[in-house]
């Protein structure tokens, strides 16, 4: 899944392609490297983020959707408004991508009245809170109840589990050994038998690892995207695609004995 943020203020490449022929370059190339699907967003979900109007996130995403969806790939929209789900949708999406996992009021309704695919994400908290002070008794547990809960509540809403996807959240009110402690017991949350993504690309936790700011993390991103695959993620999220692309290659062929 190769990342298109069309905003000012994402953590690692905010307000690069927020002009809509450079989300276009955007696209394009990661579509020519590798991409199975293309994840457009148009409000930051960064710890810390200030939320925008749908309005606003309608600008911002709907000329990205319109071009993607002209081109040979899985047309995701990374969003939690119904608004914005539904003209995606209407524009061609494939997919939504939620942060809170359909909760908000006619985000159920949204994707149950389509015959798009869903991921749901758990999140603790709020984009803007979220980092103050996340607590768990047993975090992989209670990520694994979270999402068995939404599950069943897409379920419940008409939405088949063919068409849905789930992501733990690494990062998304999550202190370092939270996301380490999910990273190692990752196939837990895999046995349910639904895709799971795993978002790792960038993230603070490599920083905190290595001391790299967020343009040098490319090495930790690829050696947390090839454990994550190891561990059973099916979708893997990220900014870096083509190098991506080369470590689950080689992922698949190690795992497999194919060429991946």
């Amino acid at each position: 899944m190769g990342v298109v943020n069309v905003t000012p203020d994402s953590f690692y490449d905010g307000g690069a392609f927020r002009d809509a022929g450079a989300a276009r370059a955007r696209i394009d190339r990661v579509v020519e490297e590798g991409a199975a699907i293309v994840d457009i967003g148009g409000e930051s979900t960064r710890p810390g983020a200030s939320p925008v109007s749908p309005a606003e996130e309608l600008d911002r995403v709907m000329p990205a959707i319109e071009h993607a969806v002209t081109l040979p790939v899985v047309v995701s929209v990374d969003t939690s408004r119904p608004q914005v789900m539904r003209a995606a949708i209407a524009a061609g999406a494939h997919m939504v991508n939620d942060v809170r996992a359909l909760r908000l009021a006619g985000a159920l309704e949204a994707v149950a009245g389509s015959k798009v695919a869903t991921c749901l994400m758990h999140m603790q908290g709020e984009p803007g809170e979220m980092q103050d002070d996340p607590r768990y008794e047993d975090v992989v547990n209670e990520v694994a109840d979270f999402l068995a809960a939404r599950v069943q509540a897409c379920t419940q809403a008409g939405i088949g589990r063919e068409r849905i996807a789930i992501d733990p959240g690494f990062g998304f009110g999550k202190t370092l050994e939270h996301n380490l402690e999910l990273l190692r017991r990752l196939g837990q949350l895999a046995s349910p038998g639904l895709p799971l993504l795993a978002g790792l690309s960038r993230k603070r936790m490599i920083g905190s690892l290595t001391g790299r700011p967020v343009g040098a993390r490319l090495a930790g991103s690829i050696a947390l995207a090839t454990i994550a695959a190891l561990r059973g993620a099916c979708i893997v999220r990220a900014h870096d695609v083509a190098e991506t692309v080369d470590a689950l290659r080689m992922v698949a062929a190690a795992r497999e004995g194919g060429a991946g």
